[in-house]
């Protein structure tokens, strides 16, 4: 077998295999050889038919067969020849001399060109001199405070009042809404809670329902923002029938020991838990400053390292980020999913395997290793949200793909902690609000059609 190299451009690489007549002929022969035993063929009986019909017969399709077993083969063995490491599949195309008809066998063998593209050679600058800004935090009593308000509110009581209603209360009620005297499917609902001041509903609703009483019929008047997603409401003008059934306001439970048991905490009362809030508060946190800081290390990487990566691995990561995209509309309910152009895509996919690329050099040249020890952290801290903390521990060491995720996920966070001890790590403090709820531009969404 015979291996040529033609110019390379970029990361792409194109070899020409040429496999010896004699190779291909044997192959084929022993095929036919095989066919004869059985084949059955008008006139002749099974076994006695002679090899010359054979080859009639069978001879162009053998052949084929052999030239892609033959491909398969010579192509592994040429790329260890020639010391190259493909970084995806191969585009191949047959090589045939002008000399050859359309119709003809080669009779020096057969020839092929693989194009592929290969793994970048990276070498990885150094830090020193490259500043990393580490983000720190912590749980403070106010934080704390303010996340029990929190829960307080998520089990509030709704209580009748004899007043009109004001900011902040629950006002149930029936509603239709109608345009140009026509009701429109999503505009009408029975005995709808719904909270003034909340947003829940479109621009001005709410705030006309300021005052209204129990047992009050009210009619308002809105308009549909013009970029409402419903595109047949939006910029129209609407009116809505409104009869009000009740008006409550808030009752927030008291902070005691039943306040306590209705979040599991059994023994100890408040202080307890405090003590539980404040742990579930830190890991949280903890978690949130490793993504932050990971993500601070990963910035500062890649533009300290700049390479080509293959297309062809691009292409590949593109299609997994559509098919997660694609089912987490899925799950969502969606029946019909849009196509999405690749465009969509790219900048993420093309960071994603540069970085995966990066890393994995990092880790070799420093001969870096998932520390057992960390491993462990990392798996208890993913199982201490659980019921049964062990149970969870068993099942990651038990399972090989669930034990490996988490290595990676260990060997990112100590090339994290490998990069900042080789650059200028300048600490940032931040509250805990900020880290981890970090402002969004964004409008409040509407629960319903009106």
């Amino acid at each position: 077998m015979q291996v040529t190299e033609e110019s390379a451009n970029g990361l792409e690489r194109k070899i020409v295999v040429e496999v010896p007549a004699e190779t291909i002929d044997e192959a084929v022969n022993k095929k036919l050889q095989s066919i004869a035993k059985t084949a059955r063929i008008n006139g002749f009986r099974p076994g006695k038919v002679p090899m010359k019909v054979i080859r009639k017969r069978y001879g162009g399709h053998v052949r084929q067969e052999v030239l892609g077993d033959v491909i398969n083969d010579s192509y592994r063995d040429a790329l260890e020849q020639v010391a190259l490491k493909p970084a995806g599949m191969p585009s191949i195309e047959p090589v045939v001399d002008e000399a050859e008809t359309e119709n003809s066998e080669p009779q020096e063998g057969f020839r092929y060109r693989a194009t592929f593209e290969v793994f970048p050679e990276i070498q990885v600058a150094p830090l020193s001199g490259k500043s990393i800004e580490k983000k720190v935090a912590e749980v403070g009593d106010a934080d704390l405070d303010e996340m029990i308000e929190t829960l307080r509110k998520q089990r509030v009581n709704w209580v009748d009042v004899d007043r009109p209603a004001k900011t902040g209360d629950q006002v149930t009620m029936d509603f239709a809404g109608s345009i140009d005297g026509e009701e429109f499917d999503g505009g009408s609902a029975k005995e709808a809670p719904l909270v003034l001041g909340s947003g829940s509903m479109i621009p001005g609703f709410e705030e006309q329902l300021e005052g209204v009483t129990k047992g009050e019929s009210r009619t308002i008047k809105v308009s549909f923002p013009e970029d409402y997603r419903a595109t047949h409401l939006a910029g129209k003008d609407a009116q809505f029938e409104i009869t009000v059934h009740a008006v409550k306001e808030s009752e927030l439970p008291v902070v005691d020991e039943e306040f306590a048991k209705a979040f599991g905490v059994e023994e100890g009362g408040i202080d307890a838990l405090r003590a539980d809030i404040r742990k579930n508060m830190e890991r949280e946190l903890s978690q949130s400053l490793d993504n932050l800081n990971k993500q601070a290390v990963m910035d500062v990487l890649l533009e300290n390292n700049d390479f080509d990566v293959p297309s062809s691995m691009v292409k590949d990561e593109i299609g997994r980020l559509r098919q997660q995209i694609t089912s987490q509309m899925q799950g969502q309910g969606g029946t019909e999913t849009p196509e999405l152009a690749d465009e969509l895509f790219q900048e993420d996919a093309q960071r994603r395997v540069k970085l995966g690329l990066l890393i994995s050099e990092i880790i070799k040249q420093n001969e870096i290793k998932a520390d057992p020890g960390k491993v462990k952290e990392a798996i208890d801290t993913i199982a201490s949200s659980y019921e049964d903390p062990k149970q969870v521990v068993d099942y990651y060491y038990g399972n090989a793909e669930y034990l490996q995720n988490v290595e990676g996920m260990v060997l990112e966070q100590q090339v994290t902690d490998w990069a900042m001890e080789n650059a200028t790590v300048v600490d940032k403090t931040l509250t805990f609000k900020e880290v981890m709820n970090p402002e969004s531009p964004g409008e409040v969404g509407e629960t319903t059609d009106a």
